[in-house]
């Protein structure tokens, strides 16, 4: 095979790998090349970071700007409370509502294990599941401790602000 020499007024491939080494040397992060009709741009620095979703995937899960609501079950109004009430009033416990309109997720990625389930033990900061708002996938931390006694939605399931999520058992 012959050595193909660039064309009579293009750039010559050596001349761009030496611009490349004197931005380097010199901190310089670009240049602009301009020769008869070609034109080419040389930018060197920080890559920039772009989140790739994998196909069928979820996106990294974004901070939570928004703390999720907790709310205790509503206590027994009578005075002296049957058993049954009582009993029923124990077994809701605590909620774990929804901070935000979205769509729940119950794990970080599709095939990975869920976040939390029935029988975990959660304390604040933990988090339950992700709900995406708009794009942006949000982190939900329990807020209490306790043990999740049942998840109150399904995954992909769209839910609305203040939506029981999850019960906790204190």
């Amino acid at each position: 095979m012959a050595d193909k020499s660039p064309p009579a007024g293009s750039f010559d491939l050596e001349r761009v790998r030496e611009l490349i080494e004197m931005m380097e040397k010199h901190g310089v992060t670009e240049v602009n090349l301009r020769k008869a009709e070609e034109r080419w741009v040389l930018r060197r620095g920080p890559a920039e970071v772009i989140n790739m979703m994998a196909p069928g995937g979820y996106a990294p899960p974004a901070p939570n700007y928004a703390p999720p609501a907790v709310h205790h079950a509503p206590a027994p109004q009578a005075a002296a409370p049957s058993a049954p009430a009582a009993a029923s009033a124990a077994a809701d416990g605590l909620v774990i509502k929804s901070p935000t309109v979205g769509t729940f997720y119950a794990s970080p990625t599709p095939g990975e294990p869920t976040f939390v389930k029935v029988g975990s033990t959660v304390k604040p900061d933990t988090v339950v599941c992700i709900i995406e708002a708009m794009k942006v996938f949000n982190q939900i931390p329990s807020e209490i401790s306790g043990t999740i006694t049942e998840v109150l939605v399904n995954n992909g399931d769209a839910v609305e602000y203040g939506q029981p999520l999850f019960r906790v058992k204190p």
